[in-house]
């Protein structure tokens, strides 16, 4: 049977999936090679048991086969095995000043009690102030994170799809071991910053629980 296409995201929600995991990480290599998979898991069962559910989980779903020595547990909490909630952060302002050809931009989003605030600034066309309410999300984004990661804008747009105007953007998340990218979405409800903001928000989320772990 010829193996299934799949993306490093795709993998590592089918990982997610299971039961006892709480986060994973996927590490790949030139030509979408799997490298290494990191796992954080609750201690419901033990590592050999659930890296032989990784390995069925892949093969089911993309008759990928996974080398056990390439597979990482790392395994916290206190028993229980149902998964927690990942707290993801919400928008508390976004802020567009204009000062001549120049524009700033500034969004504070909060998470857990805490806020954070990132900024942009830039010319101040119609195009260039989209990015730069995404760039100022990634650096609000930014301030949540402590860990070796960084975050490219690669770009943000409005479409028409059907009837309805939606923001889509797209990132990638640079560490000292690879770079990923990630694309988000978000149908325009308020206004095309608060919309950018969402977007960019959507890409970044999936991953934000992996990012914050320590």
């Amino acid at each position: 049977m010829a193996e299934k296409t799949y993306t490093i995201d795709e993998v590592e929600e089918t990982i997610c999936q299971i039961k006892e995991v709480q986060a994973a990480r996927v590490v790949a290599g030139n030509g979408n090679e799997i490298e290494e998979i990191h796992i954080l898991a609750l201690p419901g069962k033990g590592p050999k048991q659930l890296v032989r559910d990784v390995e069925s989980a892949l093969m089911a779903r993309f008759g990928l086969p996974i080398d056990h020595k390439k597979v990482s547990i790392a395994q916290v909490g206190n028993g229980e095995v149902t998964k927690p909630q990942k707290a993801r952060p919400k928008i508390n302002s976004i802020n567009f000043e204009l000062s001549g050809v120049q524009a700033k931009v500034t969004v504070a989003l909060a998470l857990d009690g805490k806020e954070c605030e990132g900024a942009a600034m830039g010319p101040a066309s119609q195009t260039e102030r989209r990015r730069l309410v995404a760039v100022a999300t990634l650096n609000a984004i930014g301030e949540f994170i402590e860990g070796s990661y960084a975050f490219a804008l690669e770009d943000v747009d409005l479409v028409l799809l059907g009837r309805e105007k939606v923001a889509v953007c797209c990132v990638s998340i640079v560490t000292p071991l690879e770079e990923q990218m990630f694309s988000g979405s978000a149908i325009v409800r308020q206004s095309e910053n608060d919309s950018v903001v969402r977007a960019t928000l959507d890409a970044i989320n999936r991953r934000f629980g992996f990012l914050t772990m320590q």
